[in-house]
């Protein structure tokens, strides 16, 4: 059986369509997506803060992005700040030592369900991370991992890809 479709061609534009605006209602059903990921011990150990296009909260996330992100992430739709929840409150106790990982899968969900959605996302880490924290302060415990753009490409997919092979997958480095 090959790979899915939905999962072959996915991509992650460059270039987002600045006319096209994502309703609430798709917001939701990209986060119920989000909800469904598995997680260590059902921690779910995730949260997002949302910010569409043309809104106070966009503009307040557009500021904290670096110049390499900020000539293209902008004009997505919907700019969205991955949270971890990695320590306990007031402790230096690990919530869980998936919280990152179990965050990476929401993110994938969200991604696959924008896919489905004719949508695309793009994943960064292009963002001073000290003062988007500051700005947005999460709670004692939560951390802000990335940040993901998501819209209607202004670009078509690449028509080819490289990937790794699946023999360049196992045999990582192992020494």
């Amino acid at each position: 059986m090959p790979v899915h479709p939905l999962l072959a061609s996915r991509f992650s534009p460059l270039l987002f369509d600045p006319s096209w605006t994502v309703t609430e209602e798709d917001v939701e059903v990209l986060l119920d997506a989000a909800r469904w990921a598995p997680s260590a011990g059902n921690s779910q150990p995730w949260a997002y803060f949302v910010a569409r296009r043309d809104e106070p909260d966009h503009k307040r996330i557009v500021r904290h992005l670096a110049r390499s992100s900020a000539r293209w992430a902008p004009s997505a739709s919907l700019l969205i700040v991955t949270i971890a929840h990695r320590y306990v409150e007031d402790t230096d106790w690990a919530y869980s030592d998936f919280a990152d990982y179990d965050l990476g899968q929401s993110v994938a969900h969200l991604t696959l369900q924008a896919h489905a959605m004719d949508l695309a996302c793009r994943q960064f880490r292009a963002f001073d991370l000290e003062t988007l924290t500051t700005d947005l302060n999460p709670s004692p415990g939560w951390h802000i991992v990335s940040m993901i753009a998501v819209g209607r490409p202004a670009e078509d997919r690449p028509p080819s890809r490289d990937r790794r092979t699946t023999t360049d997958l196992r045999t990582a480095p192992w020494d």
